[in-house]
């Protein structure tokens, strides 16, 4: 039996059962399994996770590939390239999980500024003793400035929620035009990259993983934040220095870190267990039963299109 569409695992909602009447011979099999190195071969489409990290050596074994879509805003797991010279579609997620990647944001934001998980933890241990002037002290936010890494979508719905706060957000200027972000109910600066860092008391992240972002918050970058500055990355986490972070993060130079993304993740660097004011989350940016329906009907309808056309 021909396969027309091989996916690594099912989505969230009906959508791709739906691709798979409308186009049948659906195999939904382990990514890199025997099942699915099988199936290759014959596939037509593809459907992977952002996890999945696919080669060129995939796309050549898979003659018959018109599209690869992905569960995913973020492409840098996929050979664009390679896609581009075959002609095959690429096909992924903007803009329906912005929301609650946004949510996440603040979210961790607001744990790390106000110890949240360290006040959980006190009162299940049974030993908390009531309340103390001194006890728990986080981080106020109105007033201080939030630097935004990224002036997409993202960026932009995180900068109206900060804003919200009382907070005054601005965002890097990663094409160094200068100018403003309008995020809705206000206009914010484009500040150059130091500009931005020595001024924020909370960095939040929110930029693709590119040959140009892979490793901006060095030790360096780092190392220009205000001391007890708070960072929250809920984009990738190559994207940071993680040795880095940690080292500022144990000496008390920075105030707490909230992560959703690590590099090389599922796999964690083990000190992130140990280092004092991080909370870490299992990349749950766009964890929401609406975001994950959505973000299928918008996979399928796109290689659906890619189906369609004639070869």
């Amino acid at each position: 039996m021909t396969i027309r569409i091989l996916a690594t695992s099912p989505l969230v909602g009906p959508a791709l059962d739906t691709l798979g009447s409308r186009f049948p011979q659906l195999l939904v099999a382990p990514f890199r399994s025997p099942e699915w190195a099988s199936a290759l071969t014959e596939a037509e489409a593809l459907v992977v996770l952002l996890s999945e990290p696919l080669t060129e050596q995939d796309l050549a074994a898979a003659p018959a590939l018109r599209a690869v879509g992905t569960y995913s805003v973020g492409v840098n797991h996929l050979p664009l390239e390679a896609c581009d010279r075959r002609g095959i579609t690429v096909v992924s997620t903007p803009g329906v999980l912005t929301d609650a990647t946004a949510d996440l944001a603040l979210a961790l934001l607001l744990a790390v500024a106000r110890r949240l998980p360290e006040g959980e933890a006190l009162v299940r241990s049974g030993t908390w003793q009531g309340w103390a002037p001194g006890q728990l002290l986080g981080t106020g936010l109105a007033g201080k400035t939030c630097g935004i890494l990224g002036s997409g979508p993202i960026g932009r719905a995180f900068a109206r929620r900060v804003w919200a706060l009382g907070m005054h957000p601005v965002f890097w200027d990663r094409e160094g035009e200068g100018g403003e972000v309008d995020f809705g109910p206000g206009r914010a600066p484009r500040l150059a990259l130091p500009d931005l860092l020595g001024r924020s008391a909370v960095i939040s992240l929110h930029c693709p993983l590119t040959d140009q972002t892979r490793g901006l918050l060095d030790r360096p970058a780092l190392e220009q934040l205000p001391a007890g500055a708070l960072v929250v990355n809920t984009a990738r986490g190559s994207i940071v220095d993680e040795g880095a972070l940690m080292d500022l993060l144990d000496a008390g130079r920075l105030g707490g870190a909230g992560l959703d993304v690590y590099a090389g993740e599922p796999a964690l660097d083990p000190r992130w267990r140990r280092t004092p004011r991080a909370i870490l989350l299992p990349h749950l940016g766009s964890a929401t039963v609406e975001a994950r329906e959505a973000m299928a009907r918008m996979l399928c309808d796109g290689l659906a299109a890619a189906l369609s056309r004639p070869r």
